[in-house]
C-alpha cells in the first residue's frame, strides 16, 4: 500500500486546502500544512470544501520549512513547480514520498527549489499560463504516483446498483 504524502507550503485558500484534504482522506494520503496559512483550520471555507471528511483527515502541522525538514530528516520530496525541467510523469515516486506545493500566490520559494533542482517537476500548460489551481494540481500529482503505485490500498472497481454491465 502507498503511503503518500501531500505537503502545502502556506497555502492561502481554505478552499483549497479543503478540496486536497478530501484528495487525501479519499486516497488514504497524509497531510502537512508549512504554515503561515492564510486561514485558520477552523474556517467554514475549509470544511465546506473538505465536506464531512475534513475530520478524518490525517493532518499535521509546522511552523515552518525547517520545522518540516527536522520532523521529516528522510522525507523524499517531489516539488510540483512552473520552474521544474522535468514532466511530473517523468519521475517514479516512491510509495512513501512527499508531493509538495507551494501557496497560491507564489508557488514555492526559489530558494527552496534551488537546494532541490531535480526534485522539481511541472505539470506541462499552453504557453504563458501561469498555473492550475492548487487542488487539480496536487490531484493530478498525486494519482499519477498512485497510478505508479498500482493504487495500493485503494479500491479499483464500482458497481451499478439498478443495472447490470450486461444489459
Amino acid at each position: 500500500m502507498a503511503n503518500l504524502n501531500i505537503v502545502l507550503f502556506e497555502p492561502e485558500i481554505p478552499a483549497n486546502t479543503g478540496n486536497i484534504g478530501r484528495t487525501c482522506k479519499a486516497t488514504g494520503t497524509r497531510l502537512h500544512l508549512i504554515e503561515p496559512l492564510g486561514f485558520q483550520l477552523n474556517e467554514r471555507a475549509i470544511k465546506r470544501a473538505g465536506m464531512d471528511y475534513w475530520k478524518d483527515v490525517d493532518v499535521t502541522r509546522y511552523m515552518n520549512w525547517q520545522d518540516f525538514l527536522e520532523k521529516n530528516p528522510r522525507a523524499n520530496i517531489y516539488m510540483a513547480t512552473t520552474k521544474g525541467r522535468k514532466i511530473y510523469t517523468e519521475v517514479q515516486y516512491e510509495p512513501d514520498c512527499y508531493l509538495m506545493f507551494g501557496k497560491e500566490s507564489g508557488g514555492i520559494p526559489e530558494e527552496i527549489l534551488k537546494e532541490y533542482p531535480d526534485a522539481c517537476v511541472r505539470i506541462p500548460m499552453v504557453g504563458e499560463t501561469r498555473s492550475l489551481n492548487l487542488s487539480n494540481s496536487a490531484a493530478i500529482v498525486l494519482y499519477e504516483a498512485l497510478r505508479q503505485n498500482q493504487f495500493g490500498g485503494l479500491k479499483l472497481e464500482g458497481q451499478l446498483h439498478r443495472l447490470s454491465w450486461e444489459d
